[in-house]
């Protein structure tokens, strides 16, 4: 649960999801052990399959690590699963595809319960233009518009990426997006459904898609959408999934 954390990566004067982890390692087996995540969830963010790896010597047994990890981490964070990697494995460069889910609640009243893991979006939103928005996004494209900081952070040094699959479904007061693709660049999921809702929602054309999407202009999309509603779903691998799942 992203919620009380400034996000994944290590930040001097902030608690983080990766600091926290670290501190656990190190008080359980004395090793300052660095954790790399196969993606560096932004202030906010959730993630049900988050992936990791690092390095212990001597050998822990996991059943044992993923017990005592979970008996020192805070509730807001549990290990799924702890298994010894294949030689070479990296959490970050191995992955070959992640999927994403934004959750966003369209009723007038959003419960309660929904407030931390949701987007209210009070506008009226059209189906019909939300549907042909995101087909815009499908395939292989530029998407330096669509991040606030293109070509930093994980993978290659580029903004182009490629979305295999963008999804709407339903769900209780509203809907949900399922991105897959084969990698993402930072706030580019955000960013994207604040530009999906703002035509859906009339405010903008369908056809800025595209101009935006050509100019390569951050300035000229949408806001994001806020960090609540989005959470990193599966990292996928070419082999089984090793190391553990936050």
């Amino acid at each position: 649960d992203g919620t009380d954390f400034a996000g994944w990566q290590i930040q001097h004067g902030f608690v983080t999801i990766q600091g926290t982890i670290e501190q656990a390692l190190l008080r359980i087996t004395q090793e300052d052990a660095r954790v790399i995540g196969a993606g560096r969830t932004d202030a906010g963010v959730h993630a049900k399959g988050q992936v990791a790896h690092f390095h212990l010597a001597p050998f822990w047994e996991p059943s044992t690590l993923l017990r005592a990890l979970n008996g020192v981490l805070p509730h807001t964070i549990r290990i799924l699963s702890v298994e010894i990697a294949p030689t070479g494995f990296h959490a970050q460069r191995s992955a070959t595809k992640k999927e994403y889910h934004y959750h966003a609640i369209l009723d007038p009243i959003m419960m309660p319960f929904d407030r931390l893991y949701a987007w209210h979006y009070r506008r009226k939103v059209d189906r019909d233009l939300l549907s042909e928005a995101t087909k815009k996004f499908i395939g292989t494209h530029d998407f330096k518009a669509f991040s606030n900081s293109p070509g930093v952070g994980n993978g290659p040094k580029t903004s182009v990426r490629t979305i295999y699959r963008l999804d709407v479904k339903d769900r209780e007061g509203g809907i949900r997006f399922e991105f897959e693709g084969n990698g993402f660049l930072y706030k580019m999921v955000r960013n994207i459904v604040g530009m999906i809702m703002a035509v859906a929602s009339g405010r903008r054309s369908i056809e800025d898609i595209e101009t935006v999407m050509a100019s390569r202009d951050r300035s000229l999309a949408e806001q994001g959408a806020p960090p609540q509603g989005l959470f990193l779903i599966h990292v996928q691998y070419l082999a089984k999934r090793p190391a553990f799942v936050v």
